[in-house]
């Protein structure tokens, strides 16, 4: 198998996460490191070292372009996505391939730990929303509480593994989105194309988890989330969820001008007008190949906003139950 790591900016564990990668048992792996751009520490001693093979597309190509980047260069059977603060456990890479063999699955995800305390979860599967957000699930949360492999709304793109038919089936992830919601955007493509994603607890991987709130991710995350909904769900979804959605841009509108990201929130915007008719190609390129519609997949969804990850304003607990309320009457029309 072949697992892909992603090296930009300032990458103090690069190499033991090379070396713990190489070091995996049970499995055979190789691994493709993709420098977009690492300040430090020099990659040269991977350049000639047995095993890596050292990428150098010569710009940033992002998180979903440097990791397509890296699939395309090999043609292994197996294809891991490995973060490059995440290091994995011996078995965790063979624990993954174990699940991801099974034809029925698209996705095997990671017991994701926090490096600082890794007895406690950075996720064991991230929830995603049904107006598109998606958090870490059960984060900080004791992993002895989650035992069992369960099937989960998207994996983590830190620590995951695929077949390599189900990545070219799915097209890897969506180039465009540069960075962030990838991974739940290609976990429900997969389930929407017939595949589960699963959590798979014996595969532990422990990562410096940072949670940053930089200019550039809001910009991403909130243009992502908008391109990934308008892109997945059927019409009758869009239309029946239309007043939720369109509250809630409302709303975030008003976050983003309270924290001066209003700019930012208006530029995710400019960007989906401008980039209109590659969203309309890629929202018939998803819906011509699904297998699955969203009332076969609403389950999968939450109408829940986790104020442990997503602060509530007060009257929070409200608003839970109003959408929740209003999510399941939308499940029962679809």
């Amino acid at each position: 198998m072949t697992a892909v790591v992603l090296a930009y900016g300032e990458q103090p564990y690069l190499f033991d996460v090379v070396d713990r990668l190489l070091a995996s048992t049970g499995v055979g792996v190789r691994v493709v490191v993709v420098d977009n751009g690492c300040t430090s520490p020099s990659l040269q001693p991977l350049r000639d070292r047995p095993g890596v093979t050292l990428l150098e597309p010569g710009t940033n190509t992002g998180f979903t372009g440097g990791c397509n980047l890296g699939a395309a260069a090999t043609d292994s059977p197996y294809l891991a996505f490995i973060n490059s603060d995440a290091l994995v456990e011996p078995d965790a890479l063979a624990e993954l391939v174990t699940v991801a063999a099974r034809p029925e699955v698209g996705i095997a995800s990671a017991s994701l730990r926090l490096a600082a305390d890794p007895a406690l979860l950075n996720t064991n599967g991230n929830p995603v929303h049904v107006l598109g957000l998606s958090w870490a699930g059960h984060l900080g949360e004791p992993a002895a509480r989650f035992p069992d492999e369960l099937p989960i709304a998207s994996g983590t793109g830190a620590a995951i593994v695929l077949r390599r038919e189900v990545w070219d089936a799915l097209g890897g992830f969506t180039e465009e989105f540069f960075a962030y919601c990838e991974d739940a955007d290609l976990s429900l493509r997969c389930w929407q194309q017939g595949w589960e994603v699963r959590y798979v607890p014996t595969a532990v991987v422990a990562h410096h988890y940072e949670f940053s709130r930089n200019p550039a991710k809001f910009y991403l995350l909130e243009r992502n989330r908008l391109a990934m909904v308008l892109s997945l769900y059927q019409g009758r979804t869009l239309l029946l969820l239309a007043p939720a959605l369109l509250a809630f841009e409302v709303a975030i509108v008003g976050v983003a001008a309270l924290n001066g990201w209003l700019p930012l929130k208006l530029r995710g915007y400019r960007w989906l007008v401008a980039h209109r008719r590659w969203l309309a190609a890629h929202r018939c390129a998803v819906q011509r190949v699904r297998r699955r519609s969203d009332r076969e997949l609403a389950g999968l969804l939450t109408a829940r906003f986790d104020p442990s990850v997503l602060p509530l304003p007060a009257g929070g607990g409200a608003l839970n139950a109003v959408m929740s309320g209003y999510w399941g009457v939308v499940r029962r029309l679809l």
